[in-house]
């Protein structure tokens, strides 16, 4: 028995001494690439920078830079698991590359919401906190942005407000007016009254501003919605489908205030459960996350 213990020991031991020189010989290796870096190696550093530096500033703000951070997300990870040796899962996601182009043809858009996803994830030391200021200015902005849709509730005048979160929306913004106000009831009013040239379109609202007026939305391709909504509302629910933003919805018909997030729709809201919702979904925890977990609406 005792023989049986040494020999295990031994064993994990030698493992442990292997794996130390295998990360030992690889920074090593590291320390003689560098040392071996040219003329030639730094000028075509710096093209490949410049060319990543270009495509990004192109996407930068729009979904496809939660697509963009997404893909580099799983090429650093296949290169820890490769490192650390992580065999299987290191020939699970090559393997799967192998397959995208497939892949791709037949489930784009769920790929492409796979990888928004994984580049909308915040890991926790790189995740930002709000100053109490900035706290007490998200909370202005939604006090403002509620009162406006009620007020436009009462008054039967259809509105159509989009919250931004982690996917930015500038292909959309820039179908619309770039204003980058202040959030204000009054101008939010006024930019849905009947016949002014900014009330027919969506409002996009970014942290505590408002980004752009009379914006252009994809509509939802869902068969399985009530035939009386109107344009507004599958407006609405098409752009939540396509990015985690928070879309208010005042209906022209019938007054009442809805929501719709990750393509559902939630009708008649009250007041006081809209005012629930936005700080929870908007205002960031002390985790660094932007909503609750666990379930849609709080």
């Amino acid at each position: 028995m005792y023989n049986i213990v040494e020999s295990r020991f031994l064993t994990t031991g030698d493992d442990i001494l292997f794996g130390f020189f295998d990360i030992n010989s690889f920074i090593n290796d590291l320390f003689n690439t560098v040392m071996r870096v040219g003329f030639t190696d730094i000028l075509d550093i710096a093209i490949v920078s410049y060319i990543i530096y270009k495509v990004y500033m192109f996407i930068k703000d729009t979904r496809a830079q939660q697509v963009f951070k997404g893909i580099i997300i799983l090429i650093i990870v296949i290169q820890l698991s490769d490192v650390l040796n992580l065999h299987t899962f290191s020939w699970l996601l090559k393997n799967s590359i192998e397959f995208s182009i497939i892949a791709v043809i037949i489930l784009q858009p769920e790929i492409r919401s796979a990888l928004e996803r994984i580049g909308r994830t915040r890991l926790s030391f790189f995740g930002k906190y709000l100053t109490s200021e900035e706290e007490e200015s998200r909370k202005h902005m939604i006090e403002e942005i509620i009162e406006s849709l009620y007020s436009l509730s009462r008054q039967k005048i259809g509105a159509l407000i989009i919250m931004e979160r982690e996917t930015k929306l500038n292909e959309i913004v820039n179908t619309g007016t770039i204003l980058d106000s202040e959030v204000s009831r009054q101008l939010l009013i006024n930019i849905f009254i009947p016949n002014t040239p900014l009330h027919d379109g969506a409002v996009i609202v970014r942290d505590t501003k408002i980004k752009a007026a009379a914006c252009f939305l994809p509509l939802t391709e869902s068969k399985d919605l009530s035939k009386d909504l109107g344009t507004r509302h599958r407006a609405g629910i098409g752009v939540s489908e396509v990015s985690d933003c928070i879309t208010l919805i005042v209906s022209e018909e019938t007054g009442e205030v809805s929501i719709a997030k990750m393509g559902k729709l939630y009708r008649n809201i009250s007041k006081e459960r809209l005012t629930n919702i936005l700080n929870s979904n908007m205002s960031l925890n002390s985790n660094g996350k932007s909503f609750i977990k666990g379930g849609l609406f709080k």
